[in-house]
């Protein structure tokens, strides 16, 4: 095993030390370990899985990424950072795992394409020393550790604000990212609970891909399907396709739309009327590079603080504030140079998070 793989499993089993030494903080799945005896200085190997391209999104999240491992790798603490970035289905993201794994790397870091499906190799990666984080997207793999935003307290915010415009008894659409998908099952679960408690109809459900284009013709088809539609709530990358199909209908005064944080759907917000309102959440591209901070202060030795997992694994970040009518001035001033692609995006800093560390 190598020097910087023994490291990583010694962070892994002292993930969280209380200060008197007494007691401890259960790594993943609840076991209690003891702390690594001394610190590791590295350089470590840091591996990254993304089974998806197909949207700004996760090309921004790599960019973040990797903007946020040469500061490592200047101060030679981090030795390489291995991408395996690639459309893929869930055989192919298992082994994107296992050429990671095969590739010696001490951490790994994946936005996974399924919940459950990863579990085994998941364990492979663990069960060597390997630490692994997800992003974006939760798992359930107890011996992972879920890195980012409550995904169903995301939808929950632009659902509880979309039943609020259309009232109880209205009929609404849904165009989702891509079913199956971690993220998306949780976000509709969430925002379908709300619907239904207000008295919200949901009178179909489509797959936008996270795509605005697909988005945009899902829309269209909705459009022309049902002649009575209130409202719409759809997630991030499909905002601008919908809002777009709904501009061509000549409706945008009858249908109400959940918007996004991306600066293609806040530019046509911007040149709309008064009258017309939308809301954005975000769901910052940035959540990678927060997990490789925490990931090389782990190899490093550092232990989680008692308080910073929920769940046993999960390192929950706190949502931005929405973006509404109220607020979208100042937050569309701060981001307007950037391309229609660019994300609202947050990265925890380094400093930012000691907080989750004793």
């Amino acid at each position: 095993m190598s020097r910087t793989r023994t490291a990583a499993l010694a962070a892994l089993a002292g993930i969280a030390l209380i200060t008197t030494g007494c007691s401890t903080v259960g790594a993943p799945g609840g076991e209690e370990e003891s702390a690594p005896s001394a610190t590791a200085e590295g350089p470590f190997t840091i591996g990254i899985s993304n089974g998806f391209i197909g949207s700004e999104y996760r090309t921004q999240m790599i960019d973040d990424i990797e903007e946020a491992a040469a500061e490592y790798q200047d101060e030679g603490t981090l030795e390489d950072l291995v991408l395996e970035n690639a459309d893929v289905d869930v055989n192919g993201q298992i082994q994107q795992i296992r050429n990671l794994i095969n590739s010696g790397v001490d951490a790994i870091i994946v936005d996974p394409n399924s919940e459950s499906a990863l579990d085994a190799v998941f364990q492979e990666a663990t069960d060597q020393g390997i630490l692994v984080f997800a992003i974006d997207q939760a798992v359930t793999t107890e011996s992972v550790y879920n890195v980012g935003i409550d995904q169903g307290l995301w939808a929950e915010t632009s659902a509880e604000w979309l039943t609020e415009q259309v009232g109880e008894d209205a009929s609404i659409v849904a165009v989702n990212g891509i079913s199956g998908h971690p993220a998306n099952e949780a976000r509709w679960g969430a925002a379908e609970a709300v619907f239904e408690d207000a008295g919200v109809e949901v009178l179909t459900t489509a797959d936008g891909g996270w795509d605005q284009a697909t988005g945009q013709q899902a829309m269209s088809d909705l459009l022309s399907t049902y002649g009575d539609i209130d409202g719409v709530w759809t997630q991030d990358g499909m905002a601008l396709g919908v809002l777009q199909a709904i501009i061509a209908a000549d409706r945008v005064d009858e249908i109400v739309t959940t918007g996004e944080t991306r600066n293609g759907f806040m530019r046509l917000w911007s040149e709309q009327s008064d009258d017309f309102e939308s809301i954005g959440v975000t769901n910052p591209p940035g959540t990678g590079a927060t997990a490789l901070h925490i990931a090389m202060e782990m190899l490093a030795g550092g232990e989680l603080a008692e308080d910073a997992l929920t769940d046993s694994h999960n390192i929950v970040l706190d949502l931005e504030e929405p973006v509404t009518n109220e607020n979208f001035d100042e937050a569309w001033a701060a981001v307007q140079d950037q391309p229609d692609t660019y994300v609202s995006d947050s990265i925890l800093s380094r400093e930012d998070v000691q907080a989750f560390f004793q």
